[in-house]
């Protein structure tokens, strides 16, 4: 399937539920040859949710197929994932952004980031951030997007996420 077969909208709280159910059957299956057992069992009920107040963001997406259903999703937001840095004039960050494991290769992530990529720098986004997981990092480095270095997500007290920061600047793909 093209790239002109796929559809991108910004999300909804409507689409929360189709959200959650694509995190949750796609990142167990995408993220298993990166991460250990150990790792995925605590991190997978954290991270397969759709956060709604990012999600109706106005800056998060849905791609659509041609048959209308929901292939992927992501967007970006001023504020770090957590709060992790404050807000810097001309940087945005790069958020929970997946694509259905059954439709990798099909060019819907590449869409998804053109998107991103058009409506940042239509923001006055200069520059994006990105806390990669260890299996997009071949995926956003084909994006652009460089490594600045491992680091650890805190999901929760106790629960770190090994993941990788990475930085793009807002250019065209």
């Amino acid at each position: 399937m093209t790239q002109r077969g796929f559809v991108v909208r910004s999300a909804t709280a409507n689409d929360i539920a189709g959200i959650d159910a694509l995190l949750a059957r796609s990142y167990p299956v995408i993220l298993k040859a990166d991460y250990a057992p150990s790792v995925l069992v605590t991190a997978i009920p954290l991270i397969s949710k759709a956060q709604p107040r990012l999600v109706t963001s106005g800056t998060y997406f849905v791609v659509l197929d041609v048959d209308g259903e929901m292939v992927g999703a992501g967007g970006w937001t001023r504020g770090a994932p957590g709060g992790a840095s404050g807000m810097q004039q001309g940087v945005a960050h790069i958020r929970h952004v997946v694509t259905d494991h059954r439709r990798l290769r099909q060019g819907i992530g590449l869409r998804l980031m053109r998107h991103i990529f058009e409506t940042a720098r239509a923001d006055g986004v200069e520059q994006l951030e990105c806390f990669s997981t260890l299996t997009a990092v071949p995926f956003y480095a084909a994006c652009g997007f460089l490594e600045l270095g491992a680091m650890t997500v805190s999901l929760r007290a106790g629960i770190d996420f090994p993941a990788v920061h990475m930085r793009r600047f807002t250019e065209p793909l």
